[in-house]
């Protein structure tokens, strides 16, 4: 994915990996729901981060689904973050 990511990819995606943690349909997570609610470890959690770092070139903090609870939160940090990015590179 590039800087010019729109928010549904981003939930898309988001929802796909989390989903994939999970071992439940991504049908089943809902954006503003919290992902803790849904029984995501610290494990996961922490893999995710390394999935966003890996898949847009961001550094994140490891403390990331807490900070950003839900999907809905998740993607408005990594718009914010991707565009600045595309405005710093």
């Amino acid at each position: 994915m590039s800087t010019t990511t729109t928010a549904a990819e981003l939930t898309t995606w988001l929802t796909d990996r989390v989903a994939f943690y999970l071992e439940i349909p991504a049908e089943q997570i809902a954006p503003d729901v919290k992902l803790v609610e849904y029984g995501l470890e610290s494990v996961y959690a922490l893999a995710l981060c390394g999935d966003v770092e890996d898949e847009f070139g961001i550094e994140v903090e490891p403390t990331l689904a807490w900070d950003y609870p839900t999907v809905e939160a998740l993607v408005g940090l990594l718009r914010e973050r991707l565009a600045t990015a595309a405005t710093t590179a």
